[in-house]
């Protein structure tokens, strides 16, 4: 690994030549579980949930129609996101980081962080991270101790600030950290000399004791730790607060990188007061208009701060939303019940291996560079951001056998270059119990193979997906028919590319080959 950063430090002068002569800031937005069907601008019903600043970034941007998350849940994307990686080339075959995991992101691995860091920006990771702290070495009983400093983290990968809920929303920590150590933390094992910073003490957002709904429901007890715990009803606002700070305390003369991931619209859905009720699909539809008002925020500090003319923002979410009709209690399903389409047309959700826990919103915008009010129906992935971003600075990645082992630069397709070939003509998507798929024109084959050793509970939740079917989502977004007896070949071709490009440890380079799978269907 450490000859990745030889290499990106012999390539900063190149790059200096090939980059935009005042390289543009890029905030990265990333919410949490918020499905396709969710903003106005992609369908959802303005008599149920209203989003106006995601709206604006779509009447000002792009909108693309066909994004896509790499797993159907959070950790694997994020990774992927970061990295350029598919998760699954990890340890992490299927389910999520523990609260307790060690830094998922190896020693030296090339980052979005650590590429543009190295390129002159400020770095920031502000909300959601669930990638984990620490390193645990050869320890099998290794737990991350939120009492000490937690590193390395994401300033050892390139990223000057972090600011952060450990895991999830809801979590048994109960805390934010910042930097290397929980915030406010006030007795554990700190260094004689560092006094570590926390909120004022008049601050009514945090709470000496933490409780969640989250954890009550599931008869587990938050840790013990000597710090200002989080409200649940206020995480939005500290986490919307310290980003717009942050974007406000850099210079003008110096581009940044701002990676925002808020907990909205994860659970517990948690909406605070001011949103309370002002939804008609319930608490979720409350939520989401808390998330829309992050964004709008965002949007404004960077207003505020004569930055928005030079700043790429792209908005979108790290899996699709989540639907368990079966569970009444659950705020989305209430929201469903009211006639929120949570995930669009497309079939389940959050975990699953169907569209609807891979399709995403994804809106990018760029005064001046990318077309306004432009939709985009080409196919992207959200671990291409790696190699998109590498290209607006002008680094040439490593060999695919060295970083970004999956990334493909989606910028021609941002900008709306026409006659541009699409950077991708595949995907593989990654379920929560570790079963493939593959996309390819029209086509999506899963292999319905799960990772082995599942927990019986993953087990018996996901049994109806660990078939073999092929599906047609020209022909049937809903992905309500197997066709996989009428199109043998395509069969054979998709399980012949889903091998190789498995076995061969990356995407990146593979040359892309015409086939009957990259082409329409027989008309029927």
């Amino acid at each position: 690994m450490k000859r990745l950063f030889r290499h990106l430090g012999i390539c900063l002068l190149v790059a200096g030549l090939q980059a935009h002569a005042s390289p543009p800031n890029i905030v990265i937005i990333l919410a949490d579980d918020y499905g396709y069907g969710s903003a106005g601008c992609y369908g959802a019903d303005a008599k149920l949930v209203r989003t106006p600043n995601i709206d604006r970034l779509a009447a000002e941007g792009r909108r693309l129609t066909d994004a896509s998350t790499p797993s159907s849940v959070c950790s694997p994307t994020r990774y992927a996101l970061l990295t350029g990686r598919y998760c699954w080339r990890t340890a992490l075959k299927f389910e999520t980081l523990s609260t307790f995991a060690p830094l998922h992101i190896e020693p030296g691995r090339l980052t979005m962080a650590s590429m543009l860091k190295a390129h002159g920006y400020q770095t920031a990771a502000i909300g959601k991270w669930h990638l984990g702290y620490g390193m645990a070495g050869s320890d099998p009983k290794w737990r991350t101790d939120y009492s000490g400093e937690l590193k390395p983290g994401p300033l050892e990968f390139g990223f000057d600030y972090h600011f952060s809920v450990p895991q999830n929303h809801g979590d048994v920590t109960g805390v934010f950290v910042e930097n290397h150590f929980v915030y406010g933390l006030r007795s554990g094992k700190i260094p004689a000399d560092m006094k570590l910073p926390g909120p004022t003490p008049d601050d009514d957002r945090f709470t000496s004791a933490y409780t969640s709904e989250a954890l009550q429901g599931r008869g587990k007890a938050p840790l013990v730790i000597d710090a200002p715990h989080r409200k649940d009803e206020q995480v939005m606002s500290v986490l919307t607060d310290k980003t717009a700070q942050w974007i406000g305390q850099q210079k003008p003369d110096r581009p940044f990188f701002l990676y925002y991931t808020p907990v909205a619209v994860h659970e517990p859905v948690t909406p605070s007061k001011e949103f309370q009720g002002s939804s008609a699909a319930g608490k979720f539809g409350d939520w989401i208009h808390e998330l829309d008002r992050s964004v709008g925020s965002v949007l404004d500090a960077l207003a505020m701060n004569g930055l928005a003319d030079n700043t790429l923002v792209i908005f979108t979410s790290d899996n699709g939303g989540v639907v368990e009709l079966g569970n009444a209690k659950r705020s989305e399903t209430q929201a469903v019940n009211a006639g929120l389409a949570v995930n669009g047309a497309w079939r389940s959700g959050k975990q699953h291996i169907y569209e609807g826990g891979f399709r995403v919103p994804f809106i990018a915008r760029w005064p001046g560079k990318i077309p306004a009010g432009t939709v985009c129906d080409e196919m992207v992935n959200l671990v291409d951001l790696l190699a998109t971003t590498a290209a607006i600075v002008g680094y040439k990645l490593p060999p695919a056998s060295d970083a970004a082992e999956d990334s493909r630069n989606i910028l021609p397709a941002l900008l709306g270059e026409k006659n541009a070939k699409p950077a991708r003509q595949d995907m593989i998507l990654n379920s929560n119990a570790g079963v493939f798929a593959i996309r390819k024109g029209p086509w999506k084959w899963i292999e319905g193979v799960p990772a082995g050793h599942l927990p019986p509970n993953l087990s018996k939740s996901h049994a109806k997906e660990f078939q073999r079917v092929l599906f047609n989502l020209h022909d049937d977004p809903g992905e309500t028919r197997d066709v996989s007896a009428e199109n043998p070949e395509i069969v054979k071709e998709l399980e012949t590319l889903l091998r190789k490009q498995r076995d061969a440890g990356h995407t990146r380079d593979l040359s892309a080959q015409s086939s009957a799978a990259g082409s329409e269907p027989k008309a029927p």
